[in-house]
């Protein structure tokens, strides 16, 4: 019998620079994608978890310099890294998060460990770290943190004089262009300068157990001790076996007003739509009412995935049990 277990993940939404973007660059981005889904669908082809399976996929994101999670987080207007994540599991509804984490290398294991080591949901700042720490998870210096790319978009965000949602300017990207050097990305397939920088992933397992779990560096800029969307349950991130699991991307304070992950499932619950359905109307007509960009990835119990964005592209692919992985950026 076919499985239908599968994994989706994504890696940030925003506007496409098609007329300038290098193909290497755009396959270096595609091959990231591709190599972190096989991981994932790795543990759910073992029969292993989903909700294995959707921290291993953030932790390989947050290793990967390409993506606004872990190394390669963007900087605050401070000129630190104040990182987030969550994780939840939809057999359970237990959930766990941690944000404004500065020293611990994966965040999402650190959700992880609040989700099954801890009575409660979030950990926030030194009481976080203390709690990964206790876990025995590792801890690194900041400047492990740091990209030459994600400095320079730090430095034009303070010639600007304001944050920018990893890296929201529209006339700032040929500045970047022009003060890149050899390992930056001045013609990414997503515009630096105009993108929503958080990843994410959503499993459905062989056991019919669905997961969740988010990562993000934050807004370029921002204000130290903000949070966003993405270490909040139900905004950022929601899983439940009865409707389906919500990774999401985007204008985080938005998401927040919307609660935007609970809300697809909520449709589904209350109002007995589809998943596509629930996500088309979150993502394109609750949202847009606010001025809320981005997308989101998610899963139903029965395997149907959806990975709807209201942006001109989000970095994105899923991967189902015993077939190839499909990967893609733009619309």
């Amino acid at each position: 019998m076919k499985s239908n277990a599968v994994i989706a993940i994504h890696g940030g939404a925003g506007t496409i620079l098609r007329a300038s973007m290098a193909p290497e660059v755009e396959t270096r981005y595609l091959d990231a994608l591709n190599r972190i889904l096989a991981a994932g669908q790795r543990i759910l082809a073992d029969g292993g978890s989903a909700l294995d399976a959707v921290e291993e996929a953030v932790r390989l994101l947050e290793d990967c310099p390409l993506f606004n999670a872990g190394h390669g987080a963007v900087f605050t207007s401070a000129g630190t890294h104040e990182l987030d994540a969550s994780i939840m599991d939809g057999r359970t509804l237990e959930a766990g998060a941690v944000c404004c984490v500065k020293r611990v290398r994966n965040p999402v294991l650190a959700a992880r460990r609040v989700l099954e080591k801890s009575e409660h949901v979030l950990f926030t700042g030194e009481g976080a770290e203390a709690f990964a720490a206790a876990q025995g998870l590792e801890f690194v210096d900041p400047a492990y943190f740091h990209t030459d790319a994600r400095y320079r978009q730090w430095q034009l965000a303070r010639g600007e004089a304001r944050a920018m949602l990893d890296h929201d300017g529209a006339t700032l990207e040929a500045k970047a262009a022009a003060n890149a050097s050899a390992d930056s990305l001045p013609h990414e397939p997503i515009d630096p300068n105009r993108k929503f920088g958080t990843v994410g992933a959503v499993a459905l397992d062989a056991h019919g157990h669905l997961a969740a779990a988010t990562s993000t560096g934050g807004i370029t800029n921002k204000q130290v001790g903000r949070v966003g969307d993405a270490p909040l349950i139900g905004a950022g991130c929601y899983a439940d076996d009865a409707t389906c699991a919500v990774s999401t991307t985007g204008s985080g304070e938005m998401f927040m007003r919307m609660v935007a992950a609970y809300d697809v499932a909520a449709q589904m619950k209350y109002r007995g739509v589809s998943l596509s359905e629930a996500s088309t109307n979150v993502v394109m007509e609750q949202l847009p009412r606010i001025d809320g960009r981005g997308g989101l990835i998610a899963v139903d119990a029965q395997g149907n995935v959806v990975l709807p964005f209201n942006t001109e592209g989000m970095y994105r692919g899923y991967a189902r049990v015993g077939e190839a992985p499909v990967a893609s950026i733009y619309d």
